[in-house]
């Protein structure tokens, strides 16, 4: 299987169990259950390290801690994808840009326009991100009659949709910013590249460096979960062992243990076996190898995790809206299409971009309105820009809007798909 097609396969199955674990935040929130689950969540853990006290509550360790691993295997696609994908050329690139673009402009936009003012003007950032692992599951659902450019189309916006919400959180959402401290998470990282070049195989050594730049960049001010796509970015695209390499190294140990055998050395052989097999996995590329094992972790656990501590909200017992719940509505379910569509056509009219001959305008709509999907990244960007009353009011805004996104968008592309198959 394509490294590609490996990662959708994974982000549809991660993205219904998402969507179990924020049903059951959603209906435990609207339950008796309610100080039960917040006293869980607010529940303190951590330690004291050289009089340094690390102690957060478990909805912290998971914002803040676990979800930096999930922004790592955001890094490695997006440095698989400029270097050997879908946006590893200008003009592959190009529609996607503009589109992913226009999909983060005017949502946001379309927010600022709505919004109350005051401390909601801070919610500007909740309606700039999409969903990856829904919008694939909306995909996936259905079949084969979405065009491959489409699909690819999409997965590409949504990977440069997620370098812009990094950018976001970095400009928009980090506080109290200490410069000495950032540049000893620079420090950090310099370490890693520096263990690379020389180097180093040591996971462990890796992982711990990376917990030290964690926590550097935690007091700096500047959001941790930053040091989870720097790391994922730096990580090498190529193999260590390369194909020519792996095939003299595989010929000398045929012959290696041919000799052993004729000699009656029985012990030779296995550690040719041991040292062959340390070859096969440094000919997988690195930033390959960590997606294999992390990316399950990431969809399976740790963003359902999330969804659980952070998804849950009290729904409203009247048809009453706040105005920060319709201007995220606005935002994502409106601003999503519109951005996107129409950036990709100023793009695709002043030539700088080109548009798939099998898929038509109308496609592109259904996918802006997918796209409109922003659950994961857009609560965790709320859960930095508001608490409280606006918390609670930008998460029901989410939610509805992913719902009504994900619900038009299936039922437009369910009635574009097949005429478009026929018409070509």
């Amino acid at each position: 299987m394509k490294p590609l097609q490996k990662f959708v396969a994974t982000e549809v199955s991660g993205g219904v169990l998402l969507l179990v674990a924020a049903a059951v935040a959603l209906v435990l929130a609207n339950t008796a259950l309610v100080p039960s689950m917040n006293s869980v969540w607010q529940t303190e853990a951590g330690l004291v390290l050289a009089g340094e006290e690390w102690v957060l509550s478990l909805r912290h360790w998971i914002n803040d801690g676990l979800l930096t691993i999930f922004f790592f295997v955001v890094g490695l696609e997006i440095k698989r994808e400029l270097m050997d994908g879908e946006l590893s050329t200008p003009t592959a690139a190009a529609l996607p840009f503009a589109a992913a673009l226009g999909g983060m402009v005017a949502p946001a936009l379309i927010y600022l326009l709505l919004a109350p003012g005051g401390d909601a003007m801070a919610g500007w950032g909740v309606v700039m991100a999409s969903d990856i692992a829904f919008v694939v599951g909306c995909l996936a659902l259905l079949g084969a009659r979405v065009p491959v450019a489409l699909r690819v189309f999409l997965l590409a916006l949504a990977i440069i949709d997620d370098i812009g919400a990094v950018i976001v959180i970095a400009v928009g959402y980090s506080h109290g910013f200490d410069w000495r401290l950032f540049l000893a998470a620079l420090g950090g990282l310099a370490l890693v590249y520096g263990m690379r070049v020389i180097g180093v195989r040591s996971v462990v050594a890796f992982w711990l460096a990376g917990i030290l730049t964690w926590a550097l960049m935690y007091r700096s001010g500047l959001h941790p979960t930053l040091t989870g796509v720097a790391l994922g970015l730096m990580t090498p695209v190529g193999p260590w062992v390369g194909p020519s390499r792996l095939k003299r190294f595989i010929d000398w140990s045929l012959g290696f243990v041919e000799r052993a055998q004729r000699r009656g050395d029985r012990e030779a052989p296995k550690s040719v076996v041991q040292r062959l097999k340390k070859a096969a996995r440094e000919s997988v590329p690195p930033q390959q190898r960590l997606e294999d094992a992390v990316h399950p972790w990431s969809a399976f656990l740790i963003l359902p995790l999330f969804a659980l501590a952070n998804a849950g909200t009290a729904l409203p017992t009247t048809l009453s809206l706040q105005p920060v719940t319709l201007a995220v509505i606005a935002g994502l379910a409106l601003g999503k299409p519109l951005g996107i569509v129409g950036f990709a056509w100023v793009a695709v009219r002043l030539g700088v971009a080109d548009k798939p001959t099998d898929v038509t305008w109308l496609m592109l709509m259904g996918a802006g309105i997918l796209s409109g999907i922003g659950f994961t990244m857009s609560i965790f960007i709320g859960g930095l820009a508001f608490e409280g009353d606006l918390l609670a009011d930008a998460k029901l805004g989410v939610i509805l809007a992913s719902l009504i996104s994900g619900a038009t968008g299936l039922a437009w592309l369910w009635f574009v798909l097949p005429q478009a198959d026929k018409t070509g």
